[in-house]
């Protein structure tokens, strides 16, 4: 069985798009994954898009989706810290990261949120596993 997890923030232009590529290139065998923003946005930030290639993650096909455009009922939702509420998606498991948003600074800024995305992707998929989360 796999679990339906979105990472949502407001334009879906860099962090949930990064958290998205990690968890479908991670946690694939666990993970139906999906990103979402609450405001439209025109494109993926391209320095996101950059520095996740850097690793070996492909997003050169991302596009920002809207929360209309992902499952109705999730399994797990992470919001990223964006300062906004999100509106309301049924879940089992709800947590915000609170990472902040790179955008406009520098591409180590990108390179730096990237990592502590991934960590935090990892501890995720090991507490899934490990069945920390009650999804069931």
């Amino acid at each position: 069985m796999k679990y339906k997890v979105a990472f949502v923030c407001v334009h879906n232009s860099c962090r949930s798009q990064m958290a998205e590529g990690w968890a479908k290139k991670l946690g694939g065998d666990i993970f139906e994954v999906y990103s979402a923003g609450t405001e439209k946005y025109p494109e993926v930030k391209p320095l996101a898009v950059q520095v996740m290639e850097e690793v070996g993650v492909d997003m050169s096909e991302h596009k920002p989706k809207l929360i209309s455009d992902i499952p109705e009922v999730l399994d797990i939702l992470i919001t990223m810290g964006c300062n906004v509420t999100c509106p309301f998606v049924p879940n089992k498991h709800k947590e915000d990261w609170g990472l902040v948003d790179p955008s406009g600074g520098s591409i180590d800024d990108f390179r730096k949120t990237r990592d502590v995305i991934k960590r935090k992707v990892e501890e995720l998929i090991e507490r899934v596993k490990n069945g920390e989360l009650l999804l069931n």
